[in-house]
């Protein structure tokens, strides 16, 4: 999201303005006010329409997103720089630990259930990928397509494409797959989800791993003037099947256990049959009032959840209910 910077000006001057006039209001508030965050960049697509909405409304309240990987985001987090983080674990025990010896109060809770997607190019005429698949493309055990299945594409080195290097993506993918060990030399970083995208959909040869909400194909929701959004997200406790963009083919994946694999769709997310899932979760040091701790208990609350529901994936606390489209 492009921060408005006449609006943070204005909001500035005007805070100026107030003092001078004797307007004794906390600079900031639950509502009201400036507030610095940063989220793990997988999840932009999703921050960006949650901070939208809160911003509309609540008119005196600016979000200033920074979209990093989650090693920096927790970084700024203990050195003071930020009081609100988004990123794709909880905090450990002792990451606790070290907060409280810093004086700092913390409350952090899990916000939504995520999936990531594997993506390739539309001309992959591979029609799904086990777990077992993965793991030897991750390790650089199998270097071509042709030694995963039979294929057009047989000859073509096949190029893992990642979001970074510190990602929580990379670090749900190491965790899962590789024990300890390193990825194989056909493994890239990119420096963003849109670049991971972008590159399969130009390079047949591709495969990327992205979160679930940057493919997803229907943005009617995003697209629809904020005011209309915000009275549905207030009265519809409903959500469509959401389907994927089709400049790009989603692969469907096997699991362990399973004779058939699946897409990353929000039912199959919720029945565990999709088995590359994690969480997110919002982590916040701030004050008790200040805009920081108003703009977690928003994403944690109703309509915060139900635009999450509206994304492609979970929200970790509202109910689902899908509307099969006809």
């Amino acid at each position: 999201m492009k921060i408005n910077k006449l609006l943070i000006a204005s909001l500035l001057l005007l805070s100026i303005v107030a003092t001078a006039c004797g307007d004794r209001r906390p600079k900031s508030t639950s509502t009201r006010g400036l507030a610095r965050i940063m989220c793990d960049e997988s999840f932009q697509s999703v921050l960006e329409q949650e901070i939208a909405v809160f911003e509309y409304q609540y008119p005196e309240a600016s979000i200033m997103p920074e979209y990093i990987n989650e090693h920096d985001a927790l970084d700024s987090l203990f050195r003071n720089r930020v009081d609100l983080i988004i990123i794709s674990h909880d905090l450990t025990r002792e990451q606790k630990e070290s907060l409280k010896k810093l004086g700092r109060g913390y409350r952090t809770k899990m916000i939504a259930v995520d999936a990531i997607a594997v993506i390739v190019n539309k001309q992959n005429d591979i029609d799904e990928l086990s777990m077992d698949d993965l793991r030897d493309i991750f390790t650089g055990k199998v270097k071509r397509w042709g030694e995963v299945f039979p294929t057009k594409l047989k000859n073509d080195t096949i190029k893992v494409m990642f979001d970074g290097s510190g990602t929580g993506v990379v670090h749900y993918i190491k965790d899962k797959f590789l024990n300890g060990a390193k990825f194989g030399p056909n493994v890239y970083a990119r420096s963003s989800s849109q670049q991971v995208f972008d590159a399969v959909e130009e390079y047949k040869n591709v495969i990327g791993f992205i979160g679930v909400s940057w493919i997803t194909s229907d943005l009617k929701s995003a697209e629809i003037p904020i005011a209309e959004k915000y009275e549905e997200l207030k009265t519809k406790n409903e959500v469509s099947v959401i389907d994927f963009t089709d400049r790009i083919k989603v692969m469907p994946v096997r699991g362990d256990e399973q004779v058939q694999g699946v897409k990353p769709y929000q039912a199959y997310i919720s029945s565990g049959e999709y088995p590359l899932v994690r969480t997110i979760w919002a982590i916040d040091a701030s004050y008790n009032g200040m805009l920081d701790h108003g703009f977690f208990t928003f994403l944690t609350g109703v309509i915060g959840q139900k635009i999450i529901l509206q994304t492609g994936i979970l929200p970790a606390a509202e109910p689902v209910r899908y509307v099969e489209v006809q």
